[in-house]
């Protein structure tokens, strides 16, 4: 099985985040600039809530007109899930349907050692079940298995 812990060995612990009072226009920026869907917003080196193109989108939405110098923690989502290293890909995914999430910060030890997103799961989910699925026929073909 496949745990989060696999999935940031291959995609790297890279997490990127803004400060709280930061404006909406340098966190657009930065996500920008990295091509990212979200940032962590970070209050004194802990994570106070996530922005992402999902709460731009809403933003824009309700509000027509936006002021970009508004504080980037008065759109964030404020309720923050996470997972540890040693949870498994399902166990995030089950996590991220049921609360409906796309970003889930990863701590070890209490520290903050990633960030995974749901697109990351996801493409981790069907790369194993096709490994399963192969192993399957070429086992039931009676070639190559464990090759």
């Amino acid at each position: 099985m496949i745990t989060v812990n696999d999935l940031l060995r291959a995609k790297g612990h890279s997490v990127y985040s803004i400060e709280v009072g930061a404006s909406v226009l340098k966190a657009l920026e930065l996500m920008a600039e990295k091509d990212i869907g979200a940032l962590l917003v970070m209050d004194k080196g802990n994570v106070a809530g996530i922005f992402s193109e999902r709460d731009f989108a809403r933003l824009t939405a309700r509000n027509k007109a936006i002021d970009l110098n508004s504080p980037v923690d008065n759109f964030m989502t404020h309720d923050i899930y996470s997972v540890s290293p040693d949870e498994t890909i399902d166990e995030c995914m089950a996590l991220m349907t049921t609360k409906r999430l796309r970003h889930l910060p990863v701590y070890e030890n209490r520290k903050l050692v990633g960030l995974i997103s749901i697109g990351d799961v996801v493409k981790n989910l069907v790369e194993d079940k096709d490994l399963l699925i192969e192993n399957m026929e070429k086992y039931i073909l009676g070639r190559g298995y464990g090759e």
